[in-house]
């Protein structure tokens, strides 16, 4: 095993620890376990504005969100979804993660959380993650000051659910997604690719561990291989927005994040992927931590910008948001045309 020098350390911190692991506690300890590990990183950079909101569900409940707005002008806005298998980490775990990837992104940064499995099971998850998607994208000028480029994003099970909701938009015709950000996403149930059997890759994850998360969230096998809980098996990949694929090559979830990578490329979607060697399974949230989540995050960062630089370049300029303006909008996007708006006012109506 090759792993970098912060990572062995870190593990062998946490070896004298002495902590169990997953799989060996409740989901309550487990939470606590993963909310202490999270207070590892540092605040992160300074926002323009943070702000909790709260989101309907269409089941009649609600999910909180934290909004994050970086100094200057935003490029984009990304609606995250944070890891933990679907039982633990919360946005407010999530707050250093959404921090740097709003300063360095330049975007406005949606952490939208969803209820939490056992108490909450598949497919409560990734119908919360919907509904938050369509909230932001409901409420984009209020968030951003103007309609910008939609990005979904998250790592491991956030990544599963950034995978479903990507696909779901493609079926039900929108909202309309400009990117897909998967970090080591969870896409298969089967659990079965070489990365999951290498002794060398049960560390922050362990095949255990997962097994473990599979059974809180959809206890039922059955619903494990529907495709909106391991996304990897939907027959038709085509039509999805592009992505960028990052997987650690110390990780049980390898195989199947690249597998997914592939199976996008095979049926014409724009992929980014990249392994990070050297690195675990956790490392893009440890900031400050690993020095990887930084080298990671830039990478990132620096695909969306070329991803938005290529976008820059559109079918059609509409000059003013009037309700002549909105119409033609409204019939170009119908037509599949990208579109730009040009306002010199702060808002809509021209």
């Amino acid at each position: 095993m090759t792993l970098d020098i912060a990572s062995t350390a870190f593990l062998a911190q946490s070896a004298l620890s002495g902590a169990p692991s997953l799989h060996e506690v409740s989901p309550e300890e487990a939470r606590v376990m993963y909310t202490g590990m999270a207070a590892l990183s540092h605040e992160g950079p300074a926002m323009a504005n943070i702000e909790e909101v709260s989101i309907p569900t269409t089941d009649g409940d609600a999910i909180r969100a934290h909004v994050l707005t970086p100094h200057g002008t935003p490029k984009s806005v990304l609606v995250y979804y944070h890891g933990g298998g679907w039982v633990i980490g919360s946005i407010d775990d999530y707050l250093t993660v959404g921090r740097h990837l709003a300063a360095r992104c330049q975007s406005v940064v949606v952490l939208a959380g969803y209820r939490l499995a056992p108490e909450h099971r598949y497919p409560t998850a990734p119908n919360d993650c919907w509904d938050a998607l369509n909230w932001v994208d409901k409420h984009m000028d209020k968030l951003a000051g103007q309609p910008l480029p939609l990005i979904v994003a998250g790592d491991s099970a956030g990544g599963n659910l950034a995978t479903v909701v990507a696909q779901r938009a493609k079926q039900e015709g929108g909202p309309a997604l400009s990117l897909q950000v998967l970090v080591y996403p969870v896409t298969d149930a089967a659990m079965d690719t070489a990365s999951f059997a290498d002794p060398a890759n049960q560390l922050m994850l362990s095949q255990e561990s997962m097994a473990w998360f599979w059974d809180q969230y959809a206890p039922d096998k059955k619903q494990q291989l529907e495709t909106g809980a391991s996304p990897l098996r939907a027959d038709d990949l085509s039509g999805l927005p592009p992505a960028v694929v990052i997987t650690a090559e110390y990780d049980v979830l390898r195989d199947e994040g690249e597998a997914y990578a592939r199976r996008l490329q095979e049926q014409g979607v724009p992929v980014i992927q990249k392994r990070f060697n050297r690195q675990l399974h956790g490392f893009f949230t440890m900031h400050d931590v690993l020095p990887g989540a930084t080298t990671a995050l830039n990478y990132v960062a620096e695909q969306i910008d070329r991803h938005l630089a290529k976008e820059s370049a559109v079918d059609a300029i509409i000059v003013g948001a009037g309700f002549s303006g909105l119409y033609q909008l409204h019939k170009l996007r119908e037509m599949g045309l990208t579109t730009r708006v040009i306002e010199a006012a702060s808002g809509v109506g021209g």
